[in-house]
């Protein structure tokens, strides 16, 4: 004969997730290593200017830096043979609000950078103002022909050629390298 089954009664417990240890002495020091990570993340120098990127209201606000708006314009001082030569990129701005002037021995290079935008659409309306100016000063390099200093404008980049003069060309001598 089949054995009657018996039934027994199941207990079951929820698992509740552990709760963090509250003896943990690293977890405020952690939490403000975060934060002074973040501080240090979200500073810019010499951006009194521009809007903090941090969010506001859980929003995150768009970041003028990566739209192209730099402190300070990428510029490039090369020697050649014959000169040197600046570059500076210059994106967004007009060559009539580009100032170059030498005064000094000092060759100054200065520009603004004015943008406005409006959108108007049925459920909103956009308006942003970008302002910006900068302001670059470079000695002079012995042997430059400050006569002949030229400028060019093409594309968002500017161009200055500094040539040198025949002597400081005819001054530059080779020196031998000798094994010791």
């Amino acid at each position: 004969m089949a054995e009657a089954a018996t039934k027994l009664p199941v207990k079951t417990e929820k698992a509740t997730p552990a709760s963090p240890r509250s003896d943990n002495w690293t977890t405020p020091f952690e939490s403000l290593r975060r934060e002074v990570d973040r501080l240090f993340d979200d500073f810019h120098p010499f951006d009194f200017r521009l809007p903090s990127s941090r969010s506001l209201f859980g929003r995150e606000l768009p970041a003028l830096r990566s739209a192209g708006w730099p402190v300070a314009p990428a510029i490039d001082l090369v020697e050649k043979p014959d000169g040197f030569e600046i570059t500076a990129e210059l994106p967004g701005i007009d060559e009539k609000n580009v100032d170059i002037k030498l005064a000094n021995n000092v060759l100054t290079i200065k520009g603004e950078k004015n943008e406005e935008k409006e959108e108007k659409d049925k459920d909103y309306y956009l308006s942003e103002r970008r302002y910006g100016s900068f302001q670059r000063s470079f000695q002079l390099p012995d042997g430059v022909d400050a006569n002949k200093i030229d400028a060019s404008f093409a594309k968002g980049v500017l161009t200055v050629k500094m040539p040198k003069t025949a002597e400081a060309q005819k001054a530059e001598k080779k020196i031998s390298v000798k094994a010791a």
